[in-house]
């Protein structure tokens, strides 16, 4: 393909029109496709699966920008890259936006029936569902979308019911009655990490409970939740406790009730420093009430219904005074609270109310408060005695199998597993994986129970379930119904790794897809490296090891990092109750895809929040009008219409240096890549292409391709065109748009930036010119030439001299190295508007000279008489604030509780305080030498 021509390349860069352009040629072409059998290494990663009814927001435009950085860094190393994209069917989530939908339309789920109910959904999926992965195509996300997966497709559907009965086989699931995390609101349990917890200022209430066999003596309980006193089985107290120890055994008459409740001792839940000493036992609404109920085989009363409502019936079994009870059927669990606070209070048992600090749970979807609910559940066992599903995932990490990155996250990782409680994975909606167990209608009849008006069967906890089964096995029958609930939405993301590669593959349906699947899991299981936010470490991450290494028998990923959250630019968090969202998809149309990417990378420090302010998207836009300007200088110096000279290209010293450069800095990004330093990769690569690159380079080659002879120009035009060529390979995982826009342009290449070869560092030989003369000169010439560059056009600044006047510049260099300004001669001339220079060793000082020290050679720029009298004054001002520097560190210095307390610190100030005295006296001995020039004229 021949390269482009300058005049086909607008003036302005327009981010929206490239990327419309490049979106539509990658998916057309489907670069980004992955061999399922190839002899190149496997690099893989899998999405964490946005939910299907999800939009872009920060955190998945970094989490999928980090993402694609590392598989299109990887496919240029030559990788097989699998990055594989799909979406989550997110049960509560999805159920809820479209009952929504249905309420509007005055209809409701029950009314419609569960199968007419999951049809909508399906239908509501193809319509609106998916936005989220269009969104992320335009993030430029280089994902095989070829194999794009659902966790409700059949192939994952196949795998969770794999999963559950093999599970099941093994002991691990099971179905129990027993308190869960129900969310009134969404009428569903919720697991432990479901639950959010917010720290609120409530009330503590001490009620008097008294003795059945001795009304006026009392105990004294203290509780933030008196409405579950109706609920209360025990009272407890600490068996060593001499206050109340007699009492155990005695029996308790409790308030507002026709019942009597035991006291008890248990040393495990009661805290004799805490509160009053005696605590109130409601197994039915308390986790670790429930645990002392099953210690001390108490009855368990759970007061609510599924809508977090008083329960008529519950009320009644729990003998609760019959008024009362009239008066909080169906009351929330909040008006409960206020009516029994006032009963108590009219009974003279409230003894005491007070302000207290506490900790209220919340749905982590729809932020209702969770009640505590005893209901029949399926759970899984992860730390089941011989046959743990926890303690591999906790070994693989302590033994280094997988990396957590950062490694401070091991500890919240270790905490969380090394306590772990069974998993609840069913919930009581409809859209989702329903729970694979029959029961037997004729053999269970008295345990499935049919809520009126709605097309929905409660099965109680004493059920036989049924599993991979097609008829009864005890009466042969086969009139069975399906367990109501579906699976956590989280059960089948576990699986993802390994699910969406078609596991199992033996059970595929035909044997293309069979063997598709099993190379597919050879060369991508376990994946590479996992890209995810630490607030679904826990949600999804532990669980993904508990299950690849239960099945697959190997971690499903060798890497996880984890990335922090992206806040406004004070930090705050971000929601729409405080109005500081920041919408990706604006600040695109704004500034540009790959300005956004490149903030992110550039801001994404390991344990540190991204505190996003615009003004820093906005510098990287103009980064890549500086590429785009660059691009532009470039092509016009490259004159393709000039004939090649027969001469063999001669290098100059600013090639040398510039290339050079260029493979440090590749050097210094794939060694960043490589330990997730993102910000680390893109500070270097801004760097170099902004502030060495265009401020220095390009003005350094415009006198070689100007002023040089036919072979200096020739060996110019190719650096020209080789380094940018490689900057832009350098740049194109963080910017992929504006890259591949430009490289037609630079490079004879068909393909595309995607299967270019990524630069990576050359070791130096002597056989390789460039980069040796990179090795002598890179560290040392050009850091003196920029020096004397930018003292001269400083120097003009501070006396305003006009760029277009030209200045004669005397440099006297220490010995031993005028060959690095020698080189640097025409440059020197060109970019320092020098009409006459000379050089040497300890040169006279001509008279009526501006003076400017570098660290090895002073150098000297004559003056007439006005000029001179700026110099005089600017050397007066140097002076000035030199002074004030001094007294500044010497007060310091005189301080001796500062010399005592800070020694290390003293020294320091000690040592700059020496170096303003030695500049102070070179300072003010020229200084003393413009006045005696000055006064020469006279």
């Amino acid at each position: 393909m021949k390269r482009m021509h300058n005049d086909s390349l607008e003036k302005v860069y327009d981010p929206k029109d490239v990327e419309e352009k490049w979106m539509a040629r990658w998916e057309k072409d489907a670069p980004f496709h992955a061999a399922a059998e190839s002899e190149r290494p496997a690099f893989s990663i899998v999405i964490p699966p946005p939910n299907v009814t999800g939009s872009l927001h920060l955190g998945h435009a970094l989490n999928s920008t980090l993402q694609d950085i590392l598989a299109r860094w990887k496919r240029m190393s030559g990788f097989n890259v699998l990055w594989l994209p799909g979406m989550d069917h997110a049960g509560i989530a999805t159920q809820n936006v479209v009952e929504r939908q249905l309420s509007k339309d005055g209809a409701d789920r029950h009314a419609l029936g569960r199968t007419k109910f999951i049809e909508q959904v399906w239908h509501w999926k193809k319509e609106k569902g998916g936005t989220i992965l269009k969104q992320l195509k335009r993030l430029g996300a280089s994902c095989d979308w070829d194999r794009e997966r659902f966790t409700l497709d059949e192939g994952l559907s196949r795998a969770v019911g794999e999963v559950f009965v093999r599970l099941y086989k093994e002991g691990l699931i099971h179905r129990d009655k027993r308190l869960i995390n129900l969310c009134p609101h969404c009428r569903t349990a919720l697991s432990d990490i479901e639950v959010e917890h917010e720290e609120i200022q409530g009330k503590m209430y001490h009620i008097q409970y008294p003795l059945a066999d001795d009304p006026q003596t009392f105990l004294t309980v203290a509780t933030t939740r008196p409405e579950t006193m109706l609920g209360d089985t025990a009272v407890a107290v600490h068996p060593e406790d001499p206050r109340f120890n007699r009492l155990i055994g005695k029996k308790i008459k409790l308030p507002l009730t026709n019942r009597t409740i035991p006291i008890i001792g248990d040393p495990i839940l009661v805290d004799r420093e805490f509160g009053t000493g005696a605590v109130k036992i409601t197994p039915g609404h308390d986790f670790n009430d429930e645990k002392s109920g099953k210690r001390h085989g108490l009855e368990k009363i759970s007061l609510i219904d599924w809508s977090g409502k008083m329960n008529a019936e519950a009320l009644q079994e729990a003998k609760v005074d019959e008024a009362l009870a009239l008066n909080l059927a169906s009351n929330s669990m909040l008006e409960a609270r206020k009516t029994v606070v006032r009963r108590l209070g009219d009974a003279k048992l409230l003894t005491k109310t007070e302000d207290h600090t506490m900790s209220l749970g919340k749905c982590y979807r729809c932020k209702t408060v969770v009640e505590p609910f005893d209901s029949p559940q399926w759970f899984v066992k992860v730390n089941e005695a011989g046959n743990s599903l926890a303690q591999p995932a906790i070994d693989a990490v302590r033994q280094k199998k997988v990396r957590l990155i950062p490694e401070s996250w091991e500890a919240n990782y270790f905490g969380w597993m090394e306590n772990i409680e069974d998993w609840c994975i069913s919930r009581q909606i409809w859209w989702g994986h329903q729970i694979p167990v029959w029961y037997c209608r004729d053999c269970d009849a008295s345990h499935l129970l049919k809520v009126p008006g709605a097309d929905e069967i409660i099965i109680a906890s004493e059920a036989t379930p049924i599993v991979d089964a097609t008829v009864c096995p005890r009466c042969g029958g086969a009139n069975l119904v399906q367990d109501p609930d579906v699976l956590d939405t989280w059960f089948s993301s576990a699986l993802w790794p390994f699910s969406t590669l078609g596991w199992p593959a033996e059970k595929q349906p035909d044997g293309a897809k069979r063997k598709e699947a099993e190379a597919l899991l050879k060369q991508f299981y376990p994946t590479s490296t996992l890209v995810s936010g630490f607030d679904i470490l826990f949600f999804w991450v532990a669980r993904m090891m508990m299950m690849g290494l239960h099945f697959l028998k190997d971690v499903p990923f060798k890497d996880v990092y984890i990335h922090a959250l992206v806040r406004d630019a004070e930090g705050q968090k971000m929601s729409k109750s405080k109005g500081n969202v920041i919408d990706p998809l604006d600040l695109m149309d704004r500034y540009g895809t790959d300005a956004l990417r490149f903030t992110l990378a550039a801001m994404a420090s390991p344990g540190r929040d991204i505190k996003l302010a615009e003004e820093r998207i906005e510098g990287y836009r103009n980064f890549c009008n500086k590429l785009w300007n660059a691009a532009r200088f470039i092509l016009m110096n490259l004159d393709e219409a000039e004939a090649p000279s027969d001469a063999a290209p001669s290098p100059s010293i600013a090639e040398g240096w510039i290339r050079g450069r260029l493979n440090n800095v590749a050097q210094t990004v794939n060694a960043a890549l490589a330990r997730y330093r993102f910000d680390e990769a893109s500070a270097a690569l801004y760097q170099f292409t902004w502030h060495e690159y265009c401020d220095w380079y390009l003005e350094l080659v415009k006198v070689d391709v100007q002023e040089g002879n036919a072979a200096q120009k020739q060996a110019a035009r190719q650096c020209l065109r080789e380094t940018f060529e490689t900057i832009l390979r350098l740049l194109h995982p963080f910017m992929p748009f504006i890259t591949e826009e430009l490289r037609p342009y630079f490079s004879d290449e068909k393909e595309g930036l995607s299967s270019a070869a990524y630069p990576f560092w050359e070791s130096k030989s002597a056989e390789n010119w460039e980069l040796k003369r990179a090795e002598d000169y890179s560290n040392l010439a050009i850091e003196k030439f920029i020096e004397i560059i930018e003292a001269i056009r400083n120097l003009r600044g501070e006396m305003d001299i006009p760029p277009s006047e030209k200045l004669t510049l005397l440099i006297s260099h220490n010995p031993g190295i005028e060959n690095c300004y020698k080189e640097y001669t025409p440059y020197i001339e060109r970019l320092g508007r020098i009409s006459d220079l000379k050089m040497g060793v300890d040169l006279n000082r001509p008279k009526m000279a501006a003076t400017i020290l570098t660290e090895d050679a002073t150098l000297y720029i004559p003056l007439d008489e006005p000029k001179l009298k700026k110099e005089k004054t600017r050397l007066e001002k140097v002076l000035a604030k030199l002074e004030k520097e001094k007294e500044a560190l010497q007060k310091r210095l005189d301080n001796e509780s500062f010399r005592t307390k800070a020694p290390d610190a003293y020294r320091k100030v000690d040592a700059q305080m020496n170096e303003k005295h030695s500049f102070h006296k070179k300072v003010r001995t020229h200084y003393d030498r413009i006045l005696d020039m000055l006064s020469e004229t006279q």
